[in-house]
């Protein structure tokens, strides 16, 4: 049986559609991210293993808003999972001035057997959770550990909040946590709650450089477009560095450490910090490997340099956890089904005659 369609007693096939919205996506990862890691992590191993499809993501830009973006990420995964889906995504950082998140999205699932589209998810929560679950399984991968000294998280928004709630829910341990943000007001309200729900104790700085000197993880979350993190010797040997936003290091940093990707291909590109060294120095020899090999034991990097953790983002993670939260939520009866939805699902009132 295909997730679209379910079977009557007399053997007609009936096309089902069904929406999940925001806050039943965020209910639903909230009880469940343990599972989520879970996911992302076998997701990336089939995405190694060619178990899947993920072009290149495309993106809709516009003359008058040169930072804002609206970006199409279309995938299939097979294996137990067998689904095909786009995420489209805006990403407007000028909604931070006006108080409301800087992304919006929607995810649509399409069954593989029929392609026809089954569930359309609200798709900002899925999206923070598989990014804050990529995060958190490259924070265990490269450092070996769920405990360390301190972490650091550069930026004080909604996926930097969703960072540290799968740090949680994994059951790190951290010595301290410090944020920091440009504006003071952001940086104090993920402080609050890093401490007051999570229990980490926690506390704020207004120096970029006092937020990394003291830690042994640190986190990018920003919304940088251009790096801003140029000295030399911003980083500690053996220091993790998760860099989700992607753009906040400058390439002499990038090229001065072990490099692990989720994707060689789609990570460079968009002048994101490694596509700013490959451009600078002509070559890739700074990328020691994917995520994928270095769970696999393919690639290793070690403490003589800070390791730094780049990841674009596939639209298979979003397959795969949209798919976790649809089948979560439809058991639990939280998915509106929409009837009807399909106007015609057969091509002919009775099967056209087989001529031989």
């Amino acid at each position: 049986m295909t997730p679209t369609t379910r079977t009557l007693t007399e053997g007609s096939p009936v096309f089902e559609f069904s929406v999940v919205g925001g806050t039943t996506a965020r209910e639903v990862i909230a009880r469940s991210r343990p599972e989520i890691v879970r996911e992302v992590r076998s997701t990336y191993l089939a995405h190694d293993d060619g178990d899947s499809v993920n072009p290149d993501s495309y993106f809709l830009r516009f003359p008058d808003k040169p930072d804002a973006r609206i970006i199409a990420l279309p995938a299939y995964l097979g294996g137990e999972h067998d689904v095909a889906g786009i995420k489209w995504i805006g990403s407007f950082p000028q909604n931070i001035a006006d108080g409301i998140p800087r992304a919006s999205a929607a995810l649509l699932l399409n069954d593989y057997a029929t392609g026809y589209p089954f569930a359309l998810l609200e798709a900002s929560q899925i999206s923070a959770a598989r990014t804050a679950a990529s995060a958190v399984l490259a924070a265990e991968q490269l450092s070996g550990s769920r405990t360390t000294g301190h972490l650091s998280v550069i930026g004080g928004g909604i996926i930097a909040r969703n960072i540290l709630e799968f740090f949680a829910a994994q059951g790190w341990e951290f010595g301290g946590v410090t944020v920091h943000d440009k504006v003071p007001e952001y940086a104090e309200a993920l402080a609050a709650h890093s401490q007051d729900h999570l229990g980490y104790r926690t506390s704020t700085t207004a120096s970029l450089e006092v937020a990394l000197l003291k830690a042994d993880i640190v986190v990018f979350a920003t919304t940088a477009s251009e790096p801003y993190v140029l000295d030399a010797g911003a980083f500690a040997s053996g220091q993790v560095v998760l860099n989700i936003s992607l753009r906040d290091i400058g390439p002499e940093l990038i090229n001065d450490a072990y490099n692990v990707v989720d994707d060689i291909d789609h990570c460079l590109k968009a002048n994101t910090s490694p596509h700013l060294a490959e451009q600078k120095y002509g070559h890739r020899d700074f990328i020691t490997g994917t995520l994928a090999q270095h769970i696999r034991g393919q690639v290793s990097t070690g403490t003589d340099k800070p390791v730094i953790f780049s990841p674009f983002g596939l639209g298979v993670l979003d397959l795969a956890v949209g798919l976790h939260v649809y089948r979560e939520a439809r058991a639990a009866g939280e998915a509106v089904a929409i009837d009807g939805f399909f106007g015609e699902t057969t091509r002919w009132p009775t099967r056209p005659p087989q001529h031989g």
